[in-house]
This record gives structure tokens, C-alpha cells and sequence, in this order.
């Protein structure tokens, strides 16, 4: 682990993440996971399945973040591009990879089931990427260059993860700190916002809760510095602490 920050992103890919018809479980796994080995998650985008929209996408994330991780699109069906528009983007043909090919056809033969030209198409990637196993159900994820594409079945997506981390760059963890503040963020907003400024090395989020006809407010600040972290939750105790009680509500 160093000093530096390590960014990335997140690219989910498929319509029926946006038609509703599946609830994404792999967003909060990827969040948790990298914020867990220090490295920033700063943005997602979800995309239906074209072509043209997903290279749009993919392009301008692996421009700004580190790495960029794809869920989604790499089965075997007519609607799984992601394999082709990963190499578009990267204006590299998208083929079969004998490797792939090897490892697959191995698998399907020893359970007597017949290797078709639909299953093949998951081995398809582009050229120059290099494998992400899948310990799963055998279909390869792969990376190139600062993207890692990976399933959109959770047990799929989670298990490739753990294949990744280990050869993933990692920065210096966020830490944090909360304060359960019995007051609305209405009451609280103006010195919230002073004691931001004046702790910019600091992130301080408030989560509003409302329950028993009151309003209530997690805060939390974040920091990569212990001293700078444990000075702004001191002031964000002190602020608390200093609101009378006549000021409950929001």
C-alpha cells in the first residue's frame, strides 16, 4: 500500500439492468471490496446492450480512472457484445483465444456436453487481453489494459474479483468515523458546511433518518490522515454537543 490515491470505475452493461428485470448486486460488492484495499470507486455508469454506447462509455472512464471494471455481457447469446465493443474501443480485433478455447472445450467435453459454436463465442476476447479464471463456470473473464471485464452473474463477478485484486495497484485507505447527531440536516446544515471548509482534507457526509416523528442525522468523515480525521470528528462532536435541545427538528 502507498500514499498515492488509486481511482476506478465501474461499467455495467445490459438492458435488463435498466428495464429493471435484474436487481445489480455487483455495485455494492465492487464498492465494498475496493474501498476495503484502498483504492477510491468514484464513478458507475450503466448501459443497455449497444455497441456504440458501451465504447462511448468505456472510453471516457478508462481515460480518467485507474482501472475500470465491466460487469455484464460475455455469455454466449446473440445480445452478449461486450467482448466486441471492448475491442472496438481498443481498435484491436476481438477473436477466439486458443487458451480459452482449450480450457472450455476441456470442460464441456468431461461432462459430455457438446462445445457449440454459441458456447465459443465465450471464448472470444481481444487481442492482446490476458485471462481472468473463472473458478466458477470455467468461461474466462479478461483484461486489457486498465479494464477488467468481467461476468454479470454475481457468484461469476465475485469470484473473478478475487482473482483480480491481487495484481491491482492499492492506495492508501479512507478512514472513518461517525457521529449520530439528534438533530435534521435543516438544523445542522450552515456549521456543517463551516467545519467542511474548514477541514478540506476531509469528507463529511450526512445521512438523514426520520423515525419516532423525528428527524435524526448520521455524519460521517472520512480522511486518509488519522490527525486530520480525528480533527474534524472533534469538531463535528463539539457542534452537536453545542446545539440545544430546543433546536430538535429539522
Amino acid at each position: 500500500m502507498s500514499n498515492e490515491v488509486v481511482t476506478a470505475a465501474m461499467l455495467a452493461i445490459g438492458d435488463e439492468l435498466l428495464s429493471g428485470r435484474t436487481k445489480d448486486k455487483n455495485i455494492g460488492h465492487l464498492a465494498d471490496i475496493l474501498t476495503a484495499v484502498g483504492i477510491d470507486l468514484e464513478e458507475v455508469r450503466i448501459v443497455p446492450d449497444e455497441q456504440d454506447r458501451i465504447v462511448e462509455a468505456l472510453n471516457a472512464l478508462r481515460a480518467r480512472y485507474d482501472y475500470v471494471f465491466t460487469s455484464g455481457g460475455i455469455g454466449p447469446t446473440h445480445d452478449d457484445i461486450t467482448a466486441d465493443a471492448i475491442a472496438k474501443a481498443f481498435d484491436v480485433p476481438c477473436e477466439h483465444d486458443a487458451r480459452a478455447m482449450k480450457i472450455m472445450g476441456d470442460n464441456y467435453a468431461a461432462r459430455g456436453i457438446e462445445f457449440t459454436e454459441s458456447r465459443q463465442r465465450m471464448a472470444r476476447m481481444p487481442r492482446g487481453s490476458e485471462h481472468i479464471a473463472n473458478p466458477v463456470s470455467t468461461a474466462p473473464g479478461f483484461h486489457i489494459g486498465n479494464v477488467y471485464v468481467m461476468a454479470g452473474v454475481p457468484s461469476v463477478f465475485q469470484a473473478m474479483l478475487d482473482n483480480v485484486l491481487p495484481t491491482l495497484r492499492v492506495g492508501q485507505q479512507l478512514l472513518s468515523r461517525s457521529v449520530n447527531c439528534p438533530f435534521g440536516e435543516g438544523t445542522i446544515a450552515t456549521a456543517l458546511r463551516d467545519i467542511q471548509a474548514a477541514h478540506p482534507d476531509t469528507i463529511i457526509g450526512s445521512y438523514p433518518k426520520y423515525e419516532n416523528d423525528r428527524f435524526s442525522t448520521e455524519l460521517v468523515i472520512r480522511a486518509r490522515d488519522k490527525e486530520k480525521l480525528i480533527a474534524a470528528e472533534t469538531a463535528v462532536r463539539n457542534m452537536v454537543e453545542g446545539l440545544s435541545a430546543s433546536q430538535l427538528g429539522r
